[in-house]
């Protein structure tokens, strides 16, 4: 594609994005300042409609951009802006004025729908995967037990599981003992697997505490499910792209069977860069878009955090304020990562 193409066809997503109506080449030639003609714009919008980058509703009609032409304007054409003082201000402050914690997660979530406009959603990693603060067991009747997860980002999780047997005090604190050893810069899976090999290589007067203790951490991990926060939802019911009953029946579906975004949300996890996925990518509508941004330490990824919206997004202005959220998500995990008054009291779980 020539530089004369690539000019026009970024004039023609860039409007089609602030008006969502067909671009016509007197719009074009008004408004952004090329030195052609409107008939020679209307040569190379139809040169780029043959190619695939755009479509004409009907022929006396304007064109609009097809899947392929956001897709070269994202990874070719499109300019990131940089963050306006507005934005810049108020992440600042929520990541100032939050420690690390459930609340913070759903504050995130809020604050990018509100400065993109659009839903917004965060999902955190398997409690597996997440790196531990403390691990503890309260005995709660004699076959059953609460066990308390203290991660490192702040967030607590609680949850009662099934006990071979009653352990006496002594037997708790000791196995509580043999944990905090164990917790220090570990995920909750790497805690179990390091049991695990504990149980088969060490034979002595504490084996048999350490078999009860993996059983229990198996039991913790058990029907562990990533957890997903998505707000802003009215922002999507209003957005004319989704107008008629068919593609608000389509959004809700989206919406409601994440298997399909938790699948795109894994790539998100190893790159290192905001992965922007489009149409196709995201569902069957074909009309929906995800920018995501992954965030915690580049070893040990915690979670993703991104906006879903329609195609028709404001990339350019997106993408900066979806990155500047998960390096400011990363920034406070580590901060407050490791300090036991980062995590909440056991009664304070939402």
């Amino acid at each position: 594609m020539n530089q004369r193409a690539r000019s026009v066809l970024y004039a023609v997503v860039r409007e089609f994005i602030e008006t969502g109506e067909p671009v016509g080449s007197r719009t074009l030639a008004k408004k952004y300042g090329f030195d052609l003609s409107p008939a020679t714009i209307r040569n190379v919008l139809s040169d780029l409609e043959d190619a695939e980058y755009l479509t004409q509703p009907h022929p006396s009609a304007g064109r609009t951009p097809t899947e392929a032409a956001f897709r070269l304007f994202i990874d070719a054409l499109m300019q990131v802006r940089q963050l306006t003082s507005d934005e810049s201000a108020r992440i600042e402050q929520l990541f100032g004025a939050h420690r690390a914690g459930s609340e913070l997660y759903s504050e995130t979530s809020r604050l990018l729908s509100e400065l993109t406009g659009s839903a917004s959603l965060l999902i955190r990693s398997r409690i597996e995967h997440r790196t531990l603060l403390k691990i503890q067991f309260i005995q709660t009747r004699p076959d059953e037990l609460l066990s308390v997860l203290v991660f490192s980002d702040g967030t607590v999780e609680n949850r009662f599981i099934p006990a071979e047997r009653q352990l006496s005090a002594g037997e708790l604190e000791t196995l509580h003992n043999m944990l905090a050893d164990a917790v220090e810069g570990r995920t909750l899976g790497a805690v179990r697997d390091l049991f695990s090999r504990e149980v088969e290589q060490r034979r002595d007067e504490l084996a048999e505490l350490r078999r009860f203790g993996e059983s229990l951490l198996d039991a913790a991990m058990a029907g562990s499910t990533r957890e997903v926060v998505i707000a802003g939802h009215a922002k999507l019911l209003n957005n004319p792209d989704f107008a008629s009953a068919e593609r608000m029946r389509e959004l809700m579906t989206t919406l409601e069977q994440s298997e399909r975004l938790m699948h795109l949300l894994d790539q998100v996890v190893s790159s290192e860069r905001v992965q922007v996925f489009l149409g196709d990518d995201v569902s069957n509508l074909g009309a929906v878009s995800v920018v995501a941004a992954r965030y915690g330490e580049a070893d040990r990824p915690t979670g993703v955090v991104g906006v879903i919206g329609p195609t028709r997004m404001d990339y350019p202005g997106v993408v900066p304020v979806v990155q500047a959220t998960a390096d400011a998500m990363t920034a406070a995990l580590s901060r407050d990562g490791g300090r036991e008054d980062a995590a909440r009291p056991v009664d304070g779980e939402d």
